[in-house]
């Protein structure tokens, strides 16, 4: 029993903030972050909720799916910044979409969240148990950025994605490998309350090393070698990341997709944002080989080789 992607859906908020609006308001240029991340603008929220945006990727990728809200029978929400402490944020984008027969819950694994979220899915759907899952990231990460930190305001941005998936279909997900280390949680982390908190050149080198890595063990338990795979997903978290990973698996960078200079870093919703932009530039086809990594707080990280 495989899972297929039915639909897609994205939303990111009308608020457009270039790299000539933060030379405003931190010492930093459009060079430098052009530079260092790849980046040169983001969307910021500013009346989306968290959920709104979820609520709207969401109806999206039910409409491309064929799919009415009462047919999903569980929506798997990922995101660090969650509209409240408590009741999830899944059960209120439940309500909004009128979903009944789900069951809802949110997943935190920061930036790897779309990642883990796909192996919850995976499980559920060939258990039996369920036969759609609506599998959301989505994050307003405006909210906890420190904007007088020119090291990190200029990283992140908001946005949300979303999937349906199903067991019916030709889609498989062909091996997962997901990683957590919490001795390493003060290389990237927020207090409750607080603003990100980032050692920027540790992140780096760990990102580069522990994706290459979890992508080398799930070509390797396939049986498939990385010359076959049509299109690498990564998290969007820097230009330069991307880079040295397809270095590391050789792979040629016209493989490697990238929207980071639109959106910026937008964590678990950055995936899913991605895969959709892909297929609507003609990169990304029914049967294509795709090769999903991530990495974020935790820290946590993986990889998924994915049938299309």
């Amino acid at each position: 029993m495989g899972v297929t992607i039915q639909g897609m859906g994205y939303y990111t908020p009308e608020k457009v903030l270039t790299n000539f609006d933060l030379e405003k308001m931190v010492d930093t240029s459009d060079q430098w972050i052009t530079t260092r991340t790849g980046i040169k603008e983001r969307r910021i929220a500013q009346t989306e909720t968290l959920v709104e945006m979820a609520y709207r990727a969401s109806l999206r990728a039910l409409e491309e799916a064929n799919t009415e809200p009462g047919e999903i029978d569980a929506i798997l929400l990922a995101t660090l910044t969650p509209e409240m402490s408590f009741p999830a944020s899944a059960c209120l984008l439940q309500a909004r979409l009128g979903a009944d027969r789900a069951f809802a819950l949110d997943l935190s694994a920061a930036c790897s969240g779309f990642l883990y979220g796909l192996e919850v899915a995976n499980s559920l759907l060939s258990s039996g148990r369920v036969g759609r899952v609506l599998l959301v990231g989505a994050e307003r990460l405006s909210q906890i950025v420190d904007w007088s930190d020119r090291t990190t305001c200029v990283l992140f941005g908001d946005g949300a994605g979303a999937v349906v998936l199903s067991a019916q279909g030709e889609g498989e997900l062909l091996s997962c490998r997901l990683r957590s280390d919490g001795n390493y949680w003060d290389v990237l982390y927020a207090d409750r309350c607080g603003y990100i908190r980032m050692k920027g050149k540790e992140l780096f080198r760990l990102a580069v090393r522990l994706m290459a890595e979890v992508c080398e063990e799930v070509l390797h338990q396939a049986g498939i070698s990385v010359e076959d795979v049509d299109l690498v997903v990564p998290h969007q978290a820097n230009i330069r990341i991307m880079h040295a990973l397809a270095e590391r698996l050789n792979v040629p960078m016209e493989k490697v997709y990238s929207n980071i200079h639109r959106y910026g870093n937008t964590s678990a919703a950055s995936i899913p944002i991605a895969l959709y932009e892909a297929r609507q530039e003609g990169r990304l086809r029914r049967g294509d080989l795709l090769l999903l990594t991530a990495m974020g707080a935790g820290l946590t990280w993986g990889a998924s080789l994915l049938r299309f």
